[in-house]
């Protein structure tokens, strides 16, 4: 269960599109020729690959800023490029998904690329393209006063080290004092098995392999190690240390604490680029006032979606709460949406693929023929909204007397029920403009309604969507319990057939 998940979602949906984040380390070009195996080869005992088609993506630090926009944040990237085809084809890239590169052309050194060969899901072969050397003096003063421009416009930095030449230790030094001067979080990605060049840095975030390779260690127990990793955190002037366990989840260390995030068990096609959204989702949770330990969960079921994908590919936000909607299912509190709130949720969820159930009513004294319309109405769509109308809207259709409920409870009892995934007050007599705005795919109404008497039903239809009759539960209206109960009389509303609304 995520910690702080009502600030998580809060986070999330709302806040993560204004953090700016920059990136520092080693960019890089993914490319894939992607196609079939069907027999090996007579001229040597390999497969092959029949090609049906090539594709290019941001790859190493790159990579990490399409997570943070994928994300919905604001993201920058400052590393080394060879001013040749496959650095331009890379920045271009950057620029239609919303990156900033701020890239420093290197003579002599190539744009670095990896073109991976895959037959179906598995891949084949690997070729690399680089020359991981340390480039001149005069090139690394370009790539930091690059760095010192963007930096004081930043929520946090992420040194993303591949190892390829781009991080010195001077380089990283400086970039964690100008960063901790100024008061922003700096997290690193680590290939040097010389943690000291990061000292100082808000966290550095190793593989089980890499800590222990920093560590000198002889074994890769997992005990020993992040009992090391612990002393490592006050040597280093680190707050905390992040280690990736594999299959076994991700650990937060601290000098005199641990706390351990375990993995959820997913089917692993490749773990490709699962580090970089590691790194994203951790940088912004933090850059967000997130608490480390919800961060390290958040990532941790962020890095549990993309070792489900093929390649190189980055989270996706709606794919994020996607993951997190059984845990929200269990918080009615996260269910319970502003008209801002529900609109950006609605997109996530259409972003997703999945359709989009509305109903509407007042919803007072809950009883089974509400119950009955919204699990019919919720078998409609992959997620149901519920728009309920405020206490004013309810006393101005039913009388001085309504409602009994208030409107906050009736939208927090609706949110505990597993049927309803949204719940949202609107104040007008209808909620015309509410059903414009988020456009369902299905209108569902119950009691004695013709398509052509539901509000709304015109504007569902002209987009392309559904209007749906749920039938009446006879005998049940919250009219009628008030009834039984002596507290109205059935002068004071008409007797009429019974909707379930």
């Amino acid at each position: 269960m995520i910690r702080q998940l009502h600030a998580a979602i809060r986070q999330i949906e709302q806040d993560w599109s204004t953090r700016r984040l920059l990136v520092v380390g080693d960019v890089m070009l993914d490319r894939y020729i992607w196609g079939e195996v069907g027999r090996i080869s007579p001229e040597a005992p390999v497969p092959v690959v029949r090609a049906t088609h090539r594709s290019a993506q941001p790859g190493g630090a790159a990579n990490v800023a399409m997570n943070l926009t994928r994300l919905g944040a604001q993201a920058l990237v400052a590393g080394f490029a060879g001013g040749d085809e496959d650095g331009r084809l890379l920045e271009e890239s950057l620029r239609q998904n919303g990156i900033a590169p701020l890239f420093v052309a290197s003579a002599g050194f190539p744009t670095i690329s990896k073109l991976r060969i895959l037959g179906g899901r598995q891949q084949m072969l690997r070729l690399d393209s680089e020359r991981p050397e340390e480039r001149s003096p005069y090139d690394y003063g370009r790539l930091i006063d690059l760095v010192y421009e963007h930096l004081p416009a930043c929520h946090a930095v992420v040194l993303s080290d591949y190892a390829k030449g781009g991080l010195t230790p001077t380089i990283c030094r400086q970039i964690v004092q100008a960063a901790r001067r100024q008061g922003i979080p700096v997290l690193v990605d680590p290939k040097s098995a010389d943690f000291s060049r990061y000292r100082g840095a808000t966290t550095i975030c190793p593989n089980l392999h890499e800590l222990a390779a920093a560590l000198h260690s002889t074994t890769h127990e997992l005990e020993p190690v992040l009992t090391a990793g612990q002393a490592l955190v006050k040597s280093l002037d680190l707050e905390f240390l992040t280690a990736t366990l594999s299959e076994r989840g991700i650990a937060l260390l601290r000098s005199g604490s641990r706390f351990l995030a375990p993995s959820v068990a997913r089917q692993v096609f490749d773990v490709s680029g699962a580090g970089d959204t590691v790194i994203a989702v951790l940088a912004l949770s933090l850059a967000s006032g997130l608490e480390p330990e919800t961060a390290v969960e958040l990532a941790n079921v962020a890095a549990g979606i993309v070792v489900g994908k093929v390649g190189t590919v980055p989270v996706e936000k709606h794919e994020l709460l996607a993951a997190l909607q059984p845990q929200i299912a269990l918080h009615g509190e996260d269910k319970v949406l502003t008209r801002s709130q529900l609109a950006s949720r609605a997109a996530l969820w259409r972003a997703g693929g999945e359709r989009i159930a509305f109903t509407n009513g007042c919803f007072d004294l809950l009883h089974i023929g509400h119950i009955t319309l919204l699990e019919q109405a919720r078998r409609m769509g992959d997620r149901l909204v519920v728009a309920i109308n405020s206490d004013a809207s309810v006393s101005a259709l039913k009388g001085p007397a309504r409602p009994i409920v208030g409107e906050q409870e009736r939208a927090r009892v609706l949110a505990a029920l597993a049927a309803v995934d949204a719940v949202v007050v609107f104040p007008e007599a209808t909620p015309l403009e509410l059903i414009r705005s988020i456009q369902p795919d299905v209108l569902v109404k119950g009691g004695d309604y013709q398509i052509e008497t539901v509000v709304g039903a015109g504007e569902v239809l002209s987009w392309g969507g559904e209007v749906r009759i749920v039938p009446t539960v006879a005998g049940y209206s919250t009219t009628r319990l008030l009834q039984r109960r002596g507290q109205i009389q059935y002068g004071d509303e008409a007797p009429r057939s019974i909707p379930v609304v």
